[in-house]
């Protein structure tokens, strides 16, 4: 029997066989009888033959297994599975099928005794052959994932880390696991989601101390880099912002980065770009097997997109090779004020006006990148009263800080990084303007800059923004399992 194995030092070890690992054998000149399990996509008979599509989630493409029907017990066998039931097939034969659109076909000759259904399904089982809008599939929780167009985007998100850690571990950074739980507000926001023990006597109390889970990881990757000079993490981040919108989550995945010895604004934007176009470059070269062969809407109320597969298939093509092609713009915040001002004055274009000292909106994002340089775009040197209290303050006599959001086309920001001051006195100083560390709880954070202190900065990217960026669907619920939002609540 064909079997899918790899081989270890002084062991082998052997896996059933997955639709993907099927198309990476398209070829060889034979095959012998195949067994292969996964979930019925659809079922289609005719008079002599029925087409049976498999699905096991590792691949884009479906797995078509030919049915030649020679008796009425094998058409009515047939006639009973149903869309969605769990199967184990065994005795498949091989059929080579150039001229089609899948190279090969599967067929069994005796599907009564090949065909075994490993789990059933309910009357009820909403996955039905026929489109359905992403609102709907959101309520689905449990059963979402088993379409084609969600799969593929948690596939390419897996593609996408591995892109990550491969560049990193090239590039000499070591990936280390900051804590969840911590002391601080990272971003000096306030908005954070308070820890307690179910066996507390007060509702805030972590074993007697004030404690949260954390916005943002990088205060203690800084730790971790004035020791390694370069590392990164991929976390869960928590922010309990109200914010109900196709760009926020309660729960996220954030990629973070400090490195050190870095000196310029220049230095991380130009990294940033480089990193960004290496991961964009390895899914051009594996687009075949990470866009998806469906697409749904992504308009919330409708059934199906107005596109074809191969428009929808094409736009993403060009946004990825407009990524890789185009020189990413950048602008200083002043700038970006004058410009959307501009813009603004002419046709009242904005619901909130652009005003320097304020920070950017949404909509002055989407406009900079999508509409006005129509690529991504990285916008610097904020006022220091805009960002957090970590950002080196520039030395000019503008009040602004060494940082960069990185904007890009349909989406907004998706990466925040900045120089973080590396002076005991200016840093002291500055949180002592903004009321900070009153208790002494960021005492620990301070003391970096009086022990071997180094120049440094990094950045957070939103890993979901990122991925529904590159896969074209704009609401990042789509791409992580299980969304956590203000306005929902958490019933799993």
């Amino acid at each position: 029997m064909f079997r899918a194995c790899s081989s270890l030092k002084g062991a082998r070890f052997y896996s059933s066989l997955t639709v993907k690992s099927l198309y990476e054998h398209v070829h060889r000149t034979s095959h012998e009888n195949i067994s292969i399990n996964g979930w019925i996509k659809s079922i289609r008979l005719l008079k002599r033959i029925a087409f049976l599509d498999l699905q096991d989630g590792t691949s884009v493409n479906p797995l078509r297994i030919a049915v030649p029907l020679t008796n009425n017990d094998e058409v009515q066998f047939l006639k009973n599975l149903k869309t969605g039931q769990t199967l184990s097939i065994s005795n498949a034969t091989w059929q080579n099928t150039p001229n089609r659109k899948q190279p090969f076909e599967l067929q069994i000759k005796n599907p009564v005794e090949s065909i075994k259904i490993v789990g059933p399904v309910s009357e009820s089982y909403p996955l039905q052959k026929k489109f359905q809008t992403l609102r709907y599939l959101r309520s689905l929780p449990t059963l979402k994932y088993r379409t084609a167009y969600l799969s593929a985007i948690l596939r390419l998100r897996s593609f996408i880390e591995l892109q990550f850690m491969l560049y990193f571990q090239k590039n000499h950074f070591t990936k280390v696991s900051p804590p969840i739980l911590t002391s601080n507000d990272c971003e000096g926001a306030g908005e954070l989601f308070q820890v307690s023990t179910n066996m507390s006597s007060t509702a805030s109390s972590y074993f007697g101390k004030p404690t949260y889970l954390t916005v943002s990881t990088q205060l203690h990757l800084e730790i971790l880099a004035l020791s390694l000079s370069r590392c990164w993490t991929l976390s869960p981040c928590f922010r309990a912002e109200k914010s109900d919108t196709p760009r926020h989550l309660s729960e996220f995945w954030m990629l973070e980065v400090e490195m050190c010895f870095v000196n310029s604004i220049d230095e991380l934007t130009s990294f940033v770009e480089t990193t960004m176009k290496h991961v964009v470059k390895a899914c051009i070269d594996n687009q075949q097997e990470l866009l998806p062969r469906q697409f749904v809407s992504s308009q919330e109320d409708s059934a199906s997109s107005d596109l074809s597969v191969n428009q929808e298939t094409q736009q993403i093509k060009t946004r990825w090779e407009n990524l890789m092609n185009e020189k990413w713009h950048s602008i200083t915040y002043t700038n970006a004020i004058e410009i959307l001002k501009k813009r603004h004055n002419k046709i009242l274009h904005f619901k909130y006006e652009p005003k320097w000292g304020q920070p950017l909106q949404t909509e002055h994002e989407k406009f900079l990148a999508g509409e006005y340089f129509k690529s991504p775009v990285f916008v610097t040197d904020y006022p220091r009263i805009c960002k957090a209290f970590y950002m080196k303050q520039n030395s000019t006599p503008d009040d602004t800080v060494a940082c960069f959001d990185l904007l890009v086309p349909g989406m907004g920001e998706i990466i925040g990084g900045s120089l973080r001051e590396d002076n005991y006195d200016k840093l002291c100083k500055e949180m002592k303007a903004r009321g900070m560390n009153k208790s002494g709880e960021l005492d620990w954070y301070i003391s970096l800059r009086e022990e071997g202190s180094a120049p440094h900065g990094g950045f957070g990217l939103g890993f979901e923004r990122f991925v529904s960026y590159l896969y074209g669907n704009h609401n990042i619920r789509d791409a992580i399992p299980f969304y956590r939002t203000s306005a929902g609540s958490i019933d799993f």
